[in-house]
């Protein structure tokens, strides 16, 4: 079977909420990485709110980080968990949300993740979430997805650690530009699925919704990788 990985920084739900439900509906997620999801107030309500507007659930049980992964019918949650990663003084504090799931037989450990602004902490942060999923996967026997807002392009240094451990799936199946940021008139990539190296990438890009829709919801574009799981 395929399954399809997206992600996508909802900008704190501040935008257009009817057309961030639309753009969410049109990925067509099996497993969605948020960040940026409510983490003040009525949080919960507020991250199931935005779960079943594309008809996803909440996986994953913290707030830390602003960060979730949301799951359709087609998996099934085995496990989850939330960690807050390192704290930097001065700075905000980050956080690594995981789900591991199966589909038709496979495992996958996928992760949610929003580097910092700092370089210093995005390095750091990078190789701290990198453990944690090896962690995970050693585990459950699962396939490690890594997925999130890495606030760098592909030649910097974050992004290059996760890419020598992880394959960036729109590296190896691009579909159209990948750019992700910022949404009304984009010009940079710094948003991206990594995928373990064994899985079979079948495409990676943008999501098909109105322009209007994907310039309204929010101040980043999601990116969606199909994969093959299985033989």
């Amino acid at each position: 079977m395929t399954i399809r990985i997206a992600t996508y920084n909802v900008h704190g739900m501040r935008d257009s909420v009817p057309a961030l439900g639309r753009v969410m509906t049109a990925a067509r997620a099996d497993v969605l990485c948020v960040q940026e999801a409510p983490r003040f107030g009525r949080w919960r309500a507020g991250r199931a709110a935005l779960a079943a507007a594309a008809g996803l659930a909440v996986a994953t049980p913290a707030r830390t980080g602003g960060v979730a992964v949301l799951t359709g019918r087609r998996v099934r949650v085995l496990h989850a968990e939330s960690h807050a990663l390192r704290s930097f003084l001065g700075l905000e504090r980050r956080g690594l949300a995981v789900a591991v799931v199966r589909a038709e037989g496979a495992c996958l450990a996928v992760g949610s993740l929003h580097l910092d602004l700092h370089q210093a902490a995005r390095m750091h942060h990078a190789a701290e979430a990198m453990a944690i999923m090896e962690r995970v996967a050693a585990r459950h026997d699962a396939a490690i997805v890594l997925a999130g807002d890495i606030n760098e392009r592909a030649h910097q240094p974050a992004w290059r650690y996760l890419a020598g451990r992880l394959a960036d799936c729109y590296a190896v199946a691009p579909e159209g530009d990948g750019l992700t940021f910022p949404a009304d008139r984009p010009s940079a990539r710094i948003d991206a699925v990594f995928a373990a190296r064994g899985a079979s990438v079948l495409s990676c890009g943008g999501v098909d919704a109105p322009g209007a829709d994907l310039a309204g919801a929010s101040d980043h574009l999601p990116v969606a990788a199909e994969l093959r799981l299985g033989h």
